[in-house]
């Protein structure tokens, strides 16, 4: 007898190879996946214009990225004694404009860099809400803390949604390595603050968009990493006590059904000594003089050459 309906990934026909680069952007989530990705020592870039969730956002960035258009002076603001850029994270907030210019433009070198080389993209989607800076009537990423009177919230439109979804991938396709397989998913991750009626509407509105724009295309999938969450765990253990962030356990099993579907046998062996090379990185001892600690130290480093031999990229 079951008691749950299990949702599975589609089983890739191209497989992630242990030399292939990802580059992934959106939402919190997209980080979380990225992490494990990096804890297995394969090649990545996350979110070069930190964590931004909804698609006409994330166009910008990936047009600004095809571009390499630097950030100038006046495309920045200052709030609360720093200078931002209302198309990036806080994470870029300097108190000083060639700093946060710096940073931005350090990133966006490096991102279309990256791209150029890129086998994988990964585009997590958070919201559909959008947030419009009324004195300089842009729409804007990230609100920074600025107060609320300063902005106008609104749901983008199904055209909005689909042009902007169409353009990335145009963008993608042409930056990227020819066969570049782009990837789509919607964040599990709940937007309550907007209410749970407006967040489901606002997922539903983003699934519905990708599905309509990734069909005119090849090597564009969707992972059905909402419907995991939703459907298949469907249970609040398997949230963080926020209620609201998917847990370590939900993270990690989402992330296993993308391996079993996405990546080769020789990546999924790779990944997983490597993940256990990890834990016992881990391992501290209080004499590092002590023999059993120094044997163990040797052939833990043993292990770690082994796999640095596999790869070109460095490792560890």
């Amino acid at each position: 007898m079951k008691f749950r309906t299990e949702v599975d990934i589609p089983v890739s026909e191209k497989k992630i190879e242990i030399e292939d680069k990802i580059f992934s952007i959106g939402s919190c989530f997209a980080s979380e996946m990225t992490d494990l990705l990096q804890d297995g020592q394969l090649q990545t870039l996350n979110n070069p214009f930190g964590t931004i969730f909804n698609p006409f956002s994330i166009n910008n960035a990936i047009n600004r990225l095809h571009d390499s258009a630097f950030y100038e002076e006046e495309e920045l603001i200052t709030y609360n004694e720093e200078y931002i850029s209302l198309d990036h994270n806080t994470s870029f907030d300097t108190r000083y404009i060639h700093q946060t210019l710096d940073r931005i433009n350090g990133a966006i070198e490096a991102g279309n860099a990256f791209l150029q080389e890129a086998d994988w993209i990964i585009i997590t989607y958070g919201s559909s809400f959008i947030y419009e800076f009324l004195p300089k009537k842009k729409l804007v990423a990230n609100c920074h803390k600025i107060p609320q009177k300063f902005f106008e919230k609104r749901l983008l439109s199904h055209q909005e949604l689909t042009s902007s979804i169409y353009h990335t991938i145009l963008d993608l396709k042409d930056i990227c390595k020819e066969g570049v397989q782009i990837l789509f998913t919607v964040s599990p991750v709940r937007h309550t603050k907007d209410g749970m009626v407006e967040n489901q509407l606002s997922k539903s509105k983003l699934i519905t968009a990708i599905h309509e724009s990734i069909s005119m295309f090849e090597d564009c999938h969707y992972l059905p990493v909402y419907e995991i969450l939703m459907d298949d765990l469907r249970d609040y253990r398997f949230y963080k006590e926020d209620m609201i962030h998917p847990s370590t356990q939900a993270v990690n099993y989402i992330f296993e059904k993308f391996g079993k579907s996405y990546f080769s046998e020789e990546t999924q062996n790779f990944i997983k000594e490597n993940f256990k090379i990890i834990k016992a990185l881990e391992h501290k001892t209080s004499d590092k003089k002590d023999p059993k600690f120094i044997e163990f130290r040797e052939k833990l480093d043993q292990r770690i050459e082994v796999q640095r031999k596999k790869v070109k990229h460095k490792i560890f």
